[in-house]
């Protein structure tokens, strides 16, 4: 697809989902893209751990593509870059921490040499074909948050990328109040806005808050090993967690690879540079109960990370009864599950646990709605579009925006085309927006023949059966309960299997597709009557 004189929008991923962000502008015939992220799998999905955006429309338009901008280094945003970047061909822009995450993901993926990754040191305007673009770092739950300010020739977009308002950040400086309304000044014409906390009715809290509040729950468990669980990628929370250690008089011990990398890529970039030293488990665990703080991985409910492995008792690290864990983190949609899981097992060797529902330990880095309605009067948009959110948390950002008086507000999912400009902004067309998942060393089709039968494997269990030439079948059936009643089903589906093909007549018996197929039914029938699952059943005839 060609764009002409006009300012297109296209989000391939993170429009009708949290997660897997992929935006797309385009201006006169050149495509930028603003975010190339991932995100984890869910039960959907047996076997697969990493989902992306489906690239088809700007892998057949590459030509026109003219570099990847990358707002900050959450997975959800720069995820997919070692898997795609080398094939998209363009260079990738980003922030000094930023782009130190990004290489180390380009050197593990050994990708590195055929990736240009453009460093913008200071947040100076630099050109892409008809964008100008400015990093306007934002807080958020990561080092270097940031918003982009794109002018094309057809106006200003300010793309926030995940943001929050802080007046205690305890990394980096957000823009004023005062800088963005110089922003809005310029005049806006679109604000392509996080849409993932619209119905929070209250701010989202500072992280100097969250450095009181830790410090006060960390201080009154005197006498007992304290660990907190976070996002490793939260640099500011573990500059909060390294200051609550000093004020408790606790040594640190920190526990988990994202953990160690994720300090190591801060203190690198300049931040963590007041980061108490790190003890390492021998120590942590010779030490008296109430002279260490752990910081761990795994809240999420992972159960390969820190914290799965230190509740079943396979880490260095062990948890008494009267120990306490603080899960200064949200549970992201979908790990409720997993995270009661670890909680539980914590719970029954007598932990104490204790969440941001319970103590100011923890608050979100995505904006609630007084701050949207705020940003909204600083940038004055003309058009406001929501994304990074799902169907109800976009919907709700539209009427949010029109209450606000942003006089129009475009609705857009994965895969729609919309116009910005010239004209009255709105949707015009779509183009396939699917998804792509990570299988073991290949990248397949979400939707493809093999997750499909995944599927139905998980959900009715499988019938392998033999047929020799004589007609006599061998029977084995998987994730069948039967249990006890196993073997009869066994002699019972053989049985049927060679009943049905000594039925067939004349040219039917030496027909493979017909004989295959009666046999699949025979079979298939036996395993519902004993059963009740309708499982996949696999045919060979051994003599074809």
């Amino acid at each position: 697809m060609k764009i002409g004189k006009e300012l297109v929008f296209l989000a391939l991923g993170g429009s009708g989902e949290i997660g897997m962000n992929v935006n797309l502008y385009g201006c006169d015939g050149k495509w930028l893209m603003v975010d190339l992220g991932m995100t984890f799998s869910g039960n959907e999905y047996p076997g697969v751990d990493l989902v992306f955006a489906d690239l088809e429309f700007i892998e057949a338009n590459r030509k026109d593509l003219i570099g990847v901008v990358l707002t900050h280094a959450h997975e959800d945003h720069i995820g997919a870059v070692p898997y795609f970047a080398a094939d998209l061909g363009v260079p990738l822009y980003a922030t000094p921490f930023t782009a130190r995450l990004v290489q180390n993901k380009l050197d593990e993926a050994g990708v590195a040499s055929e990736v240009e990754l453009k460093v913008i040191d200071h947040l100076d305007r630099f050109t892409l074909g008809p964008f100008g673009i400015r990093y306007v770092p934002l807080a958020h739950s990561i080092a270097e948050g940031n918003a982009l300010l794109i002018d094309t020739p057809y106006g200003n977009i300010f793309h926030t990328g995940d943001w929050k308002l802080d007046d205690e950040p305890q990394i980096g400086s957000p823009a004023t109040s005062q800088e963005l309304t110089a922003i809005g000044d310029q005049g806006v014409l679109a604000l392509v806005c996080d849409s993932t906390n619209v119905f929070n009715p209250e701010p989202s809290g500072s992280e100097g808050g969250v450095l009181r509040g830790l410090t006060a729950e960390v201080t009154k468990h005197k006498g007992k090993r304290v660990l907190v669980t976070t996002f490793a990628s939260n640099v500011a929370r573990l500059q909060t967690l390294g200051a609550v250690a000093k004020a408790s008089k606790r040594r640190l011990c920190v526990a988990g690879r994202s953990l160690d990398r994720i300090i190591g890529a801060a203190k690198a970039s300049g931040y963590l540079k007041h980061f108490p030293e790190v003890i390492d488990f021998d120590t942590a665990m010779n030490l008296p109960r109430g002279e260490v703080m752990i910081v761990a991985t795994g809240g999420q409910g992972e159960p390969r990370a820190a914290l799965a492995r230190i509740a079943e008792g396979s880490h260095p690290i062990a948890l008494e009864e009267g120990d306490v864990v603080l899960f200064s983190s949200r549970e992201i949609p979908g790990n409720e599950i997993a995270i009661g899981r670890i909680q539980n097992i914590l719970a029954g060797r007598g932990v104490v646990l204790v969440s941001g529902k319970q103590s100011p330990i923890h608050v979100s880095g995505h904006p609630g709605r007084p701050e949207l309605e705020a940003l909204y009067g600083w940038i004055r948009p003309e058009v406001l579009v929501p994304v990074h959110g799902e169907i109800r948390h976009m919907r709700e950002q539209t009427r949010v925006g029109r209450a606000s008086g942003i006089k129009q507000t475009v609705f857009q999912k994965n895969g729609d085309l919309v116009r910005l400009a010239p004209g009255k902004p709105g949707k015009f067309g779509e183009v396939r927006a699917g998804r792509l998942i990570l299988d073991g060393d290949i990248i397949a089709p979400a939707d493809g023949e093999a997750m499909v039968m995944r599927r139905r494997l998980a959900m009715g269990g499988m019938v392998a059966v033999a047929v020799d030439a004589a007609g006599m079948a061998k029977v084995a059936g998987l994730g069948l309960p039967l249990d006890e009643d196993y073997a009869s089903f066994v002699a019972e589906a053989e049985a049927a299997v060679a009943a049905a093909l000594a039925k067939l007549k004349g040219g039917d018996r030496d027909d493979v597709a017909k004989r295959t197929e009666a046999a699949r039914l025979a079979a298939r029938r036996a395993a519902q009557r004993w059963s009740g699952k309708k499982p996949q059943v696999q045919v060979m005839l051994m003599d074809s």
